[in-house]
């Protein structure tokens, strides 16, 4: 059913239930929003009106509406450019940054702060209101996200993106009035409660009052300490997000000139993760068909992402038999750089510092688990997100899109294209895919394009026939799916052998630590074709035939699953539940 209106004296038609705000986008009027926050092909809206920013004047009403959540009415005459509407929004803005720091400069969100922004379109230049401002210590606790309240405007966008989309519930609103803040309850550390450290409302957040633990100081110290060997990993989704904050296209894969920047800030050598996604399939895998031969334990869930996995030891440790006991790629990395790297190039592990560039602020408290350290040695040392190594590229004067491309160091950057998609929802369950299906036929198959698991779609389902058996598969991204999900298996309504789980809405690509995207998933869906594009020119697109892992277990580790795999490539989870 169709809505017929007038805004600004332009008629529009929408579809019954459309909100001001979505019927003056049609007619390609803006207007200002600060806590609105859109992701279509997520279905995730938040419509809670807290800032009143995007306030308009609709006839025959005594108040101003907030256009982002004012249902549209037959007949109805919208105006959003009144200078009752102007002034409102002025005096809003004005209130807002009364109660906010003023340290721009030097905040993480500089210049992609949405308050910011706002102020200069305005033209805010200086304020009429001044007084008390609310205080809080900042949490620095959980090695991955930094929660700074006094920055807080209490669009309460993380607490939609917490409970909403990913079913943590961690985020609420806390106090009243002035003193009102989004935060756990009883303002608890982070490190102190449920949180996964996903991010996603680090992306959510407009302002500085949510971001990453800063690591790039401890990156730029180990590159300066003479007595330190520096190597450093770079995930699949990285190289086609980092070009983004250097101007170039959303989908631009800019994995060479990424190692180039890499190389001239003074890296020893420069890896790829790819080349662990490998190594994670050959363990996955072979664990997936013991476990389908023996019709136990099953469906395996995959293990690549942390904040999928504390999300499960939270909230489902009744099933922490099934996800696979594999390291994530992150982690394997670390483990054989720390051993069979360091013992090839004669360097004790101690004095091997590998640093990872991740998509994902999960990374760094994984690297901080009690288990990924040895005699006090961790497998990784430092995590820093895409975001920290663009800051770092320019901290260092290099202009990024003028570099020449260069390839990896050798042997732990040599991947295939099965790597690459590991970055993409559905990416990891086609790569194991492809190396199940040429080891139960026996044969090099030619058709590995498992297109039933690729999409946005928050959940996925498909039967795969490999040599007559039928594999039921799913693929799940955004927490809340994946309780969707884990849900029907719990209540018998739904039976698969497989099940990849990403914890962020799209996977890794959509990672907290990625270069914002302010709610556009067209940035998504290019990020994720570039992706499977790189796979599609890789010469080599199954794990198992990468030489240098080939040589990895003839060398090292013996076979997939043997004791040494298990010693240095394999985990065991751990029941939060209180």
């Amino acid at each position: 059913m169709k809505v017929n209106l007038k805004i600004n004296d332009q008629p529009v038609s929408v579809e019954a239930g459309s909100t001001i705000l979505e019927a003056a986008e049609k007619l390609e009027i803006r207007i200002p929003t600060l806590c609105h926050f859109s992701m279509d092909c997520f279905h995730v809206e938040h419509r809670c009106a807290s800032c009143r920013v995007c306030v308009v004047e609709v006839e025959g009403r005594p108040n101003l509406a907030p256009a982002c959540a004012t249902p549209v009415t037959e007949g109805m005459v919208v105006r959003t450019n009144t200078l009752r509407a102007i002034n409102a929004r002025r005096t809003i803005l004005d209130l807002l940054l009364s109660d906010h720091p003023k340290d721009c400069l030097i905040c993480p969100k500089n210049l992609n702060c949405q308050l910011q922004a706002l102020a200069q379109e305005m033209g805010l230049h200086h304020l009429l209101f001044k007084g008390e401002q609310s205080t809080y210590n900042r949490d620095l606790s959980s090695n991955a996200i930094a929660r700074d309240l006094d920055k807080c405007i209490m669009c309460r966008r993380c607490e939609t993106a917490c409970n909403s989309v990913q079913t943590v519930g961690v985020l609420s609103a806390v106090g009243r009035g002035f003193q009102a803040v989004v935060a756990p309850a009883g303002l608890k550390p982070l490190a102190e409660t449920e949180c996964v450290f996903c991010g996603q409302c680090v992306q959510a957040c407009p302002v500085g009052a949510l971001s990453e633990i800063d690591n790039k100081y401890s990156v730029w110290r180990a590159l300066n300490d003479p007595a330190k060997t520096v190597v450093v990993q770079t995930a699949p989704a990285v190289r086609v997000a980092i070009g983004e904050s250097f101007g170039l296209e959303p989908g631009s894969i800019s994995t060479g000139r990424m190692v180039t920047a890499l190389r001239m800030l003074g890296f020893d050598k420069v890896f790829d993760t790819d080349f662990a996604a490998d190594l994670t399939i050959m363990e996955e895998t072979t664990e997936l068909i013991e476990r389908v031969k023996k019709n136990e334990k099953l469906p395996i869930l995959t293990s690549c992402c942390p904040g999928w996995v504390k999300f499960l030891e939270h909230q489902f440790p009744e099933l922490l038999y099934m996800p696979s006991s594999a390291k994530s790629p992150q982690q394997m990395f670390g483990a054989i750089a720390k051993s069979y790297y360091a013992q090839k190039i004669g360097v004790a592990p101690e004095n091997l510092v590998v640093v990872s560039v991740m998509p994902c602020l999960s990374k760094k408290y994984e690297a901080s688990r009690e288990e990924f350290s040895h005699d006090g040695v961790r497998d990784v040392d430092i995590v820093i997100s895409t975001r920290e190594l663009a800051d770092m590229i320019r901290e260092a004067g290099i202009r990024f899109d003028q570099l020449e491309e260069q390839e990896y160091d050798s042997p732990l950057g040599e991947s295939t294209g099965a790597a690459v998609i590991f970055g993409a929802t559905g990416g990891v369950l086609e790569a194991a895919l492809r190396t199940a299906a040429d080891w139960i036929t026996g044969k090099d198959l030619q058709e590995i394009e498992f297109t039933a698991v690729r999409g946005l779609e928050g959940i996925k389902e498909a039967t795969v026939e490999v040599d007559g058996l039928s594999l039921h598969v799913a693929v799940c991204s955004g927490l809340g799916n994946a309780r969707r999900l884990l849900e029907r298996i719990q209540n018998g309504e739904a039976s698969y052998h497989a099940i990849e789980i990403m914890a962020c809405p799209g996977g890794c690509l959509n990672g907290g630590g990625q270069p914002y995207h302010h709610g556009d998933t067209s940035i998504l869906k290019k990020r994720m074709e570039a992706l499977y594009r790189d796979d599609r020119n890789k010469p080599i697109r199954k794990s198992h035939k990468n030489p240098s892992i080939i040589r990895l277990y003839e060398e090292f580790l013996g076979e997939p699953g043997s004791h040494a795999a298990h010693k240095l490539l394999h985990t065991a989870y751990v029941n939060r539940r209180d």
